[in-house]
């Protein structure tokens, strides 16, 4: 499974896991096992829009110095000092410390013009404030510039790395459970730290590719190695359940074995035919995809991955670096709510079984970038079943990069292995912002994550960690091993000495790990940690997006991205704008009391808006006489003129920004005629082009947003602030077009 062969520098000594591995069973009694709760005063895990925990920072970052330094001072003390009174004293050390002062000062002031992303009037990209411990336990973790790629020059860190993994993989539903065809083998999740999510797709395909291959590697070392030919019986389960040889199964049997059976087969050579995991790993280099390439494994058909036109554009590229081609990263339609189209799957998964085409993965994006859609991950996983009884099997990964976070929402604290339930309708916070839960639909697919085969999840997302802070969680740690470039330790319940010999990366920051871990050792992923910081940008954006279609304005008209529950019913437009009225009577400009406490209210309030927290929406102007615009062309002009209004370019100074969005394009390409057209003809706009559709995005990651009033009115919230920066922004982008003639 690895390449033991391939020189890297990380040696392992009995010493070194021996170490590790006593040093981290008395991670409980040190008090930093990530379990149990963490605290529930939201007030204290952010430093605020307005610097407002400042004193508190500062107390924590000292102490972070403090203790640094007195390791520094205690490492042998008998030690001499090199930098001595007399040094400090001299001209040349006091002119570098001026340098230094000055140039810093310069630094820091041209940090100024970067941008707000704390502010109540960031809107833009997944990004906002990261948290307090987070902040904190990125400076601590510098300050000892901790190597991720070797437990021996990162003990520390590495163990919280590996602690962290197992959160994830806890928070996302994964855990321990043994496989019933190999019934003595445990099988454990496991995660790791990446620096970003693109790091941990590419590692996710390479996994799922490697996994592909390995039963045609194995079959053809076992045929032709004679320290493997007393392993000729050995067995395996076709997807129609009947067992043969496996070195009596064709290439396309081979091809289609489901994935916890060809991870157990090491194993299983080893239990049953004493051959040990060693002798196997090191004979495989010479047949396995890794090493000898695709072109001597696969003869015939290319093999394909399969994904949503909505994917992120690291999977092209992931397809490409692999040697797979772009091109045969398979596209999937979407639906008018920018979900996969499962009709367009089932239609391309029959076309590839059909045509004896191997299929590597299909991925489930679990909150797209630019719509926060959420694909229907229930209805892969049955329809996966459904192609394995026609003998076609794939691995399923889940793009969960800026949607991963979500699931803290449907987890309870304190019961370790279980999603339980939503968070009721009822609590809130003393504040009365809502701990909202997801809608059912979404909630369903969060429940899925359980049963795909890996997962990436970025805590400098949602996670509110510092950059860099990608994940990648597997369900089964066994294909971990796939992608490792040296021997790994192979039993599932063993701690790894490393977790750098698994993905891309080489050199990693321990500072990320160690982020990441008091993040969540201060703010559990749950229900009452994470869950309540989403759950209540969740109701912020939802507000957003009732503001939105309650608009009114005889100059312009804003369309949301979403439909209204209305217009997915297919309702009459009688019927749409009641809808209409009801928000904007009862939800729109209603106190968060008033609509917690109005179940109607809520019942609407839930259905409303994106599957997540990012709203996207379109504005289109009306001429001098009230007529609407029916020009693409010129609509996408207003929208672009909105969006240089309220984004930031280098020079500018920010702290004059009243608002901040971002913007993007759908394109007919990509998205394709029904959904364009359906969206044109709500925007009031004719066009037989391939002309795009430009959007402006607003993502709430402010879980504060709704419970700051302006001035001493409880009735006017800062959401009004909000929309009166987008309706100046709108009126100044057509005075500009009318100013340049493009009216």
């Amino acid at each position: 499974m690895s390449n033991p062969q391939t020189k890297v520098n990380n040696i392992i000594s009995d010493k070194h896991l021996k170490g590790f591995q006593n040093y981290y069973e008395k991670i409980d009694e040190r008090g930093l096992s990530l379990k149990g709760n963490g605290t529930d005063s939201l007030s204290a895990w952010f430093l605020g829009p307005k610097g407002e925990n400042v004193e508190l920072l500062k107390s924590l970052i000292n102490t972070a110095i403090d203790k640094h330094i007195k390791i520094r001072q205690e490492f042998h003390p008998e030690d001499p000092v090199f930098i001595t009174e007399d040094m400090m004293k001299s001209e040349e050390h006091k002119k570098g410390v001026r340098k230094l002062k000055n140039d810093t000062e310069n630094f820091l002031n041209e940090l100024q013009q970067s941008v707000p992303f704390f502010s109540l009037r960031y809107l833009g990209h997944m990004n906002w404030d990261t948290t307090l411990p987070a902040m904190v336990g990125y400076f601590a973790g510098l300050l000892y510039n901790q190597n991720n790629v070797a437990a021996e020059a990162s003990p520390v860190t590495t163990m919280l790395e590996i602690e962290v993994g197992k959160d994830l993989c806890h928070m996302l539903g994964y855990k321990d459970y043994r496989y019933p065809a190999f019934s003595s083998n445990l099988i454990s999740p496991w995660g790791h730290i990446t620096c970003d999510g693109s790091v941990a797709n590419l590692e996710a395909l390479w996994a799922s590719r490697n996994l592909k291959f390995f039963p045609i590697s194995l079959k053809n070392a076992i045929s032709k190695e004679e320290k493997l030919s007393n392993a000729k019986p050995l067995e395996v389960q076709l997807l129609n359940g009947n067992k043969q040889r496996l070195i009596d199964l064709n290439e396309w049997e081979l091809l289609n074995l489901k994935a916890d059976d060809v991870l157990s087969l090491p194993q299983k050579i080893q239990d049953d035919f004493e051959i040990s995991i060693d002798v196997t790993t090191h004979i495989l280099q010479d047949y396995s995809v890794q090493n000898i390439g695709l072109k001597n494994i696969i003869k015939d058909k290319n093999p394909v991955a399969i994904a949503p036109v909505t994917q992120h554009y690291s999977w092209p590229k992931s397809a490409a670096v692999l040697g797979l081609g772009s091109k045969n990263m398979l596209n999937i339609k979407v639906d008018l709510d920018a979900r996969m189209d499962i009709d367009d799957l089932r239609r391309q998964l029959t076309e590839c079984e059909q045509t004896k085409q191997p299929v590597i993965t299909v991925v489930a994006v679990i909150g797209s970038t630019e719509i926060s859609a959420v694909d229907p991950l229930r209805k892969i996983i049955d329809i996966r079943e459904e192609f394995r009884q026609q003998g076609l099997d794939f691995a399923i990964h889940v793009d969960a990069a800026w949607g991963g976070y979500f699931a803290s929402l449907l987890r309870k604290d304190d019961i370790p292995d279980s999603l339980q339930g939503f968070a009721s309708f009822s609590e809130f916070v003393a504040s009365f912002i809502p701990s909202f839960p997801l809608s059912d639909y979404v909630a369903e697919q969060y429940y899925a994550m359980k049963e795909a085969d890996s997962i990436t999840i970025d805590p400098h997302k949602a996670g509110y960690i510092p950059y860099p802070a990608g994940g990648l969680c597997y369900r089964n740690s066994a294909m971990r091993n796939l992608v490792a470039f040296s021997a790994p330790v192979v039993h599932h319940n063993e701690i790894d000495p490393t977790v750098g010999i698994y993905g891309i990366e080489g050199s990693k920051p321990g500072a990320a790990a160690a982020s990441t871990y008091l993040s969540h050792k201060v703010i559990r992923p749950t229900q009452d940690g994470y869950g309540r910081i989403l759950g209540e940008c969740i109701f912020t954006s939802k507000k957003i997006y009732s503001r939105l279609v309650s608009l009114q304005d005889d100059k312009f008209i804003v369309v949301p991205f979403h439909r209204l529950p209305s217009e997915k019913e297919g309702e009459t437009e009688e019927k749409i704008q009641e809808e209409i009225k009801f928000i904007r009577k009862n939800i729109s400009k209603a106190t968060n009391e008033q609509i917690v406490n109005n179940k109607d209210a809520m019942d609407v309030l839930r259905k409303l808006g994106s599957d997540q927290t990012i709203t996207p929406y379109i504005f289109n102007f009306k001429d001098d006489t009230g007529k609407l615009n029916s020009d693409i062309k010129k609509m996408n002009k207003l929208n672009k003129y909105i969006f240089d209004i309220l984004s930031i370019v280098p020079g500018e100074d920010a702290k004059l920004q009243g608002l901040m969005v971002t913007s993007s394009e759908f394109k007919r390409e990509i998205y394709e005629k029904e959904f364009i057209d359906s969206l044109k003809e709500r925007l009031g706009v004719k066009d037989d082009t391939d002309e795009p559709i430009v959007f402006i995005i607003s993502t709430v990651m402010n879980p504060w947003l709704t419970d700051i009033n302006v001035g001493s009115s409880p009735q006017k919230s800062f959401l009004d602030v909000i929309e009166q920066e987008l309706r100046n922004a709108v009126y100044k982008a057509m005075d500009e077009m009318k100013q340049n003639g493009e009216w």
